[in-house]
């Protein structure tokens, strides 16, 4: 059994499986690298890459993190009601009933961020501004791809984000917004995917990440200049990065923040990463109950699969004891999960498997509550949002 099992067995010993577990000795040292990297530029802590609401309130109360960037507007209104005063929506929504309740709160109002790259999102908020009283405060998503011309084709890397692309774009949606009375220009975002959620896996993809970043740091300010120009005054806020590019996106001067999640609790997907040393922080505990064969043991539950293209890449993986790697027949399996390898060996019935997750969050849908781990014993049982009996999607 590797040192990390042994310990981790010791913590949990007597605690039934499946169960989560967050190493804090591993997250407070990723924090703190988080922080380091974006060289003093405050960091938003991204909820869907944690979805456990203790592990964000530690995170905003440590020096260097400020506000939350959720993945959803009624998240975003849960959490304000939880004493959370900053929170960035990540993404456009078309609830129109949390709009309502968005707009009929005050504090909620000033303290939640929308999200929009389309007129007919803001004509939906403007509408809940207008019955509900309040100002709702708005970012536009532009989109960060690295868009190449050759000759008359124009290669698109990275994802399809936004249709807010140039300046020109950027400038059409403002004075569309600023024509929207209840609504007011909070700011600009702008996520890289292609280099924040990218590992450095090959030539190619560092080349596009280095065309990525000059790309960025040139139309960063042009989108800027457009937005300011419609509006004659400053924004206030500047988002951009995530966990694989803090570096980049907090060294250009017109950045006011940015915003990391998996670095703090460092998934599988993450393990590539050249800019950051990877400290696996988060893991999950089955039980063997089965010994089918020579070379095999199968343990019960597995099937956390992490969204994106279906591929070996996202599926959870067995770190502890090591030498056990899933089957390409069965793979992680809902109910049990066959495993194989040299280390199977020494498994018994009852012995425990650890496993990291393929996405940092994803992983926390799975259980309602989380064992908060220091050394080799449990320190904290804290819920997760399923254990809160939230689920946003």
């Amino acid at each position: 059994m590797s040192m990390l099992g042994t310990r981790l067995d010791a913590a949990t010993k007597g605690l039934p499986a499946p169960l989560a577990v967050v190493d804090l000795d591993a997250l407070e040292a990723n924090a703190d690298d988080l922080v380091r990297r974006a060289a003093g530029v405050p960091v938003r802590v991204a909820s869907k890459s944690v979805r456990v609401r203790s592990v964000l309130e530690a995170m905003l109360a440590r020096p260097g993190f400020a506000g939350v960037m959720a993945y959803s507007l009624r998240e975003a209104l849960w959490l304000v009601g939880e004493g959370v005063d900053d929170v960035l929506v990540g993404y456009p929504t078309v609830d129109e009933g949390a709009l309502l309740d968005l707009a009929a709160d005050p504090a909620a109002a000033g303290a939640v961020t929308l999200m929009v790259d389309d007129v007919l999102q803001a004509d939906m908020a403007q509408r809940a501004a207008a019955s509900g009283g309040n100002r709702l405060r708005v970012c536009l998503d532009v989109d960060a791809s690295l868009r190449i011309r050759v000759g008359p084709v124009t290669a698109h890397l990275g994802v399809r984000r936004s249709p807010v692309h140039s300046p020109e774009d950027a400038a059409r949606l403002t004075a569309e917004l600023v024509r929207r009375p209840g609504l007011e220009v909070r700011g600009v975002m702008f996520y890289e995917a292609q280099v924040a959620g990218m590992p450095d896996s090959s030539l190619a993809v560092r080349a596009v990440k280095r065309a990525s970043v000059a790309d960025l740091a040139r139309r960063r300010g042009q989108v800027l200049d457009a937005v300011r120009d419609v509006l004659g005054h400053e924004v206030a806020l500047v988002n951009s990065g995530g966990s694989g590019s803090l570096e980049t996106s907090a060294a250009d001067p017109v950045v006011t923040e940015v915003t990391a999640g998996s670095g703090l609790y460092v998934p599988t997907l993450f393990d590539g990463y050249r800019s950051f040393t990877p400290r696996p922080a988060a893991y999950f505990g089955l039980d063997v109950v089965r010994v089918p064969a020579r070379g095999f043991a199968t343990v019960a539950g597995g099937g956390y699969v992490a969204s994106g293209p279906a591929s070996g890449s996202r599926l959870p993986r067995p770190v502890a004891p090591r030498g056990l790697a899933l089957t390409g027949r069965e793979g992680a399996g809902e109910v049990q999960t066959p495993l194989r390898g040299a280390a199977s060996a020494d498994l018994r019935i009852g012995d425990r498997v650890w496993f990291r997750h393929a996405k940092a969050g994803e992983v926390m849908e799975r259980f309602d509550r989380v064992h908060l781990v220091r050394g080799d014993r449990v320190e904290r049982v804290v819920p997760t949002y399923r254990g809160e009996q939230r689920a946003f999607g």
